[in-house]
């Protein structure tokens, strides 16, 4: 099961109270305080783990609370610190804290963490409050508490290209054709109903991360239909690819079609808009498909490539496109780093 946002409650281990305590031992009189300090409370650390794909690991559990430290004792013992306990997320996971409603974190690579609960401070035995004045002090602390917040985990997929279009336009087939994935294909009008990743290789040491994005429709940026509970993955995508079917089977206007989904991701913010895009008509093994594609790309007035799933022609060479518009937009991240 895909989960992308998560609601959890996190609280810190408490400190250790102090203790109280003085040394008794046979002919040693007025031995003095050797009450040690209490341990500290662990934290809650949220960590990026490469080999995490969705937060549904952690779905079940509401509350997260790290170990108390332990209580400092007689002889100048000290209690132990308690271990951190660590919630594991996938890389392009958000923390958010949900009262305040600011972003506590953004982790976008593996190991990426941020303490989201720090743990309390163990109390001062009363070893530590001995002095020239006051050489039998029989006072102590008490541990601190641990600190404790709602938080939001919300995930952004991180993939070099994003296949946008609207349901039934073929993406999760070029997804399957196109690395091994094996998204779940059906007839019906939500085909894909969570996102999944592929990697796509283009020999060497070449390789794209390719993300098929659940169908997106009118009214999208609103929270019509999957809404934005998608759109949000699309900001991660360095490229996308525009997917539009030929022959839609509601008998609507290709043109048209285009246009909601480029409209859908204008609305949902202007850099999603300028994200670089290649069109592509999917099924062209279907006859009068040519037409088509020609006649959308004269009225949007840029290239529209051609491909079939079912075929493989056209794979090759859409493959190679993609792969030239991730170098170029490497190209200039690169040179944009060094000016």
């Amino acid at each position: 099961m895909f989960i992308d946002r998560v609601q959890i409650h996190v609280r810190g281990g408490d400190g250790g109270n102090g203790a109280l305590s003085f040394r008794r031992e046979k002919y040693v009189p007025r031995g003095g305080p050797d009450g040690g300090d209490g341990g500290d409370g662990g934290n809650v650390i949220v960590e990026a783990a490469a080999n995490a794909d969705s937060l549904a690991e952690i779905v079940n559990r509401k509350h997260w609370r790290a170990d108390s430290g332990g209580g400092g004792s007689g002889d100048n013992s000290s209690g132990r610190k308690a271990a951190d306990l660590v919630i594991r997320v996938p890389p392009g996971t958000l923390i958010i804290d949900r009262d305040r409603g600011n972003i506590i974190r953004d982790l976008t690579a593996d190991g990426d963490r941020v303490v989201v609960a720090k743990g309390g401070r163990g109390g001062k035995g009363n070893r530590a409050f001995a002095s020239s004045t006051n050489r039998a002090p029989r006072i102590f602390q008490e541990g601190e508490p641990g600190e404790e917040r709602t938080i939001l985990l919300e995930l952004k997929l991180i993939a070099d290209v994003g296949l946008v279009g609207l349901p039934n336009a073929g993406k999760s087939t070029l997804l399957s054709r196109l690395s091994r994935a094996k998204p779940e294909i059906g007839d019906y009008p939500f085909t894909t109903k969570q996102p999944n990743l592929g990697a796509v290789y283009m020999g060497g040491e070449r390789v794209f991360v390719l993300a098929d994005l659940p169908g997106l429709i009118e009214g999208a940026h609103a929270g019509v239909g999957l809404g934005h509970e998608f759109l949000r993955h699309v900001e991660r995508n360095r490229l996308l690819v525009h997917l539009v079917e030929p022959f839609p089977t509601d008998g609507s206007d290709p043109l048209a079609n285009y246009r909601v989904v480029r409209n859908e991701l204008e609305m949902r913010s202007e850099d999603l808009g300028r994200k670089p895009e290649i069109v592509a008509l999917s099924k062209c093994e279907l006859s009068g498909s040519e037409e088509i594609r020609a006649d959308l790309a004269r009225k949007i007035g840029k290239e529209v490539m051609a491909f079939s799933a079912v075929t493989g022609r056209g794979l090759s060479e859409l493959m190679v496109a993609i792969q030239r518009q991730l170098d170029s937009i490497q190209e200039a991240e690169l040179a944009g780093a060094d000016s």
